[in-house]
């Protein structure tokens, strides 16, 4: 398996756990300011876990047209980018058209393709043609034997730091199942697999105008993805869930997530016999 390289660590098999986290969009400067503080905070406690900050500057694909997108390309990217200079922490954002990938590249270290676009050819080659990290979501519709297309595409660009991840399959109306094979093959590909516990929990548009969730599951998928071997996390959290502007019913909250990083971390250093790691 190739490992990924972000920053001063990689992502990938016998590496540590590297957890993917913050709120789903940015909502203000000052939120996300103060979520990455805290969130730095936090994840200070488990020096063995990586942490990569995550949150949009737009949310395209909302379920009405009333819904918050967050502040749009320009605004957003400034935040991000002084989130990154205060708190020297590495950047994850979605990208939705290849007219923003170049900006977003210039202050981010990975590009995440939503799962949605997964199958958009000129998004997929648009992000893998910046030479960063790429982040692809599968898609709610997809097999997972069928993402080899995506990575292939990627491939072409002469880029081969990938990373793919699943957030659940389609399962009947507003429903989502996750089948924990994809992550084991995912990974015959030969790249590291991250679970995205948060959205895998989601009841999509199972609100009628905003997509519903049940966010006590994920710490039993959270937990189950790193049994079957998962190289990486993603948990969208917040500091106050019921007033998050964007997936209100399944970002984590921030005081509960050490209990879960503590159990992951003694999860994932079982499953890969690192005897170099210990669990706090």
């Amino acid at each position: 398996m190739k490992q990924i390289p972000v920053r001063d660590f990689y992502i990938g098999e016998g590496q540590p756990l590297t957890v993917i986290s913050g709120p789903c969009v940015i909502e203000s400067e000052s939120e996300a300011l103060f979520a990455a503080e805290r969130l730095k905070e936090i994840f200070s406690r488990f020096p063995e876990v990586h942490f990569i900050y995550k949150s949009s500057y737009d949310k395209a694909n909302r379920s009405a047209y009333s819904a918050f997108r967050g502040p749009g390309l320009e605004k957003g990217l400034a935040i991000l980018e002084r989130v990154k200079r205060e708190f020297d922490l590495p950047i994850l954002t979605d990208v939705h058209a290849p007219a923003e990938v170049e900006a977003a590249a210039a202050v981010c270290d990975i590009l995440q393709i939503p799962a949605f676009l997964c199958r958009q050819t000129d998004l997929v080659t648009a992000v893998a043609k910046t030479g960063a990290v790429v982040n692809v979501k599968k898609g709610q519709f997809m097999a997972p034997w069928d993402m080899r297309n995506v990575v292939d595409k990627i491939l072409a660009e002469g880029n081969e730091k990938i990373l793919l991840t699943d957030r659940g399959t389609s399962f009947g109306y507003n429903n989502l199942v996750v089948d924990m094979r994809a992550i084991p093959i995912m990974q015959s590909f030969g790249f590291p697999v991250c679970f995205d516990a948060s959205h895998s929990v989601q009841l999509p548009g199972g609100c009628g105008t905003s997509t519903g969730g049940q966010r006590e599951f994920i710490p039993p998928l959270a937990r189950a993805a790193i049994a079957a071997g998962a190289n990486c996390l993603y948990i969208e959290s917040h500091p106050s869930p019921e007033t998050a502007k964007s997936d209100r019913a399944s970002v984590y909250p921030f005081d509960k997530l050490p209990e879960l990083l503590k159990q992951l971390l003694n999860i994932y250093n079982v499953v890969n016999d690192d005897t170099t790691c210990h669990a706090l």
